[in-house]
């Protein structure tokens, strides 16, 4: 038998965000490689036809098994039963071998402005949460459920504001330094599990969230 027939058999790839730009990109690459998918995204109802059928592409152009929650994946209730889900579904020989996090969802408002709603503590609190501390919350929370691998990627994507100040991309900077620390940390705190993890800095990519910062720097 092949290593892919046995990646197809025994592993899946649990992507958070993975409906559009990053995360579909990752979805599409693990499943040429024989990854099942969990897909985990938020959208409005209006566009899940749309989402549903390249979910059905990499169904049948990869032969792979593709799983797919629209949820809020940093309420917690809907987070523990995706994963009580996921733990029924998956047989006692599946595992999850990557978890990927690409969540995009952040306030720009400005900090100051005298035409436009300004950032407050909530705003920087339902950023935080979204698109770092969930992170943290789904790898401990898939580990305690023993649905990790032996030998298990986690990966996060980070950008240039971790670094740079942009109008309006305040809360979304603090969140992406967040996320680097928690997943070094986790590198570190997760080596003896066999769970090694790194956050990306991929560069300018053509993204729906990308063209919001980009009409906010405008």
């Amino acid at each position: 038998m092949s290593s892919k027939k046995i990646i197809k058999k025994r592993l899946w790839a649990l992507i958070l965000g993975g409906s559009s730009g990053l995360g579909l990109a990752t979805a599409k690459k693990l499943a040429r490689h024989g990854f099942n998918l969990i897909l985990v995204h938020r959208d409005a109802r209006v566009n899940l036809p749309i989402i549903e059928t390249a979910f059905e592409q990499i169904r049948s152009t990869e032969n792979v098994n593709v799983k797919s929650y629209n949820i809020d994946a940093a309420n917690p209730e809907k987070r523990r039963s995706a994963l009580n889900e996921i733990k029924s579904c998956l047989s006692q020989d599946e595992r999850i071998g990557v978890l990927v996090h690409s969540i995009a969802k952040g306030s720009m408002k400005p900090m100051q402005s005298e035409t436009e709603a300004t950032l407050n503590h909530q705003d920087f609190t339902i950023t935080l949460n979204a698109m770092a501390l969930s992170l943290y919350d789904w790898v401990k929370e898939t580990k305690d459920a023993h649905l990790f691998a032996e030998d298990t990627r986690i990966i996060s994507f980070t950008s240039e504001g971790n670094t740079r100040a942009w109008p309006g991309y305040a809360a979304v900077s603090a969140a992406k330094v967040t996320l680097e620390a928690i997943t070094r940390n986790i590198a570190l705190e997760f080596a003896p599990l066999g769970i090694k993890a790194n956050c990306i800095q991929a560069g300018a990519t053509e993204t729906q969230a990308f063209s919001m910062i980009r009409e906010a720097k405008l």
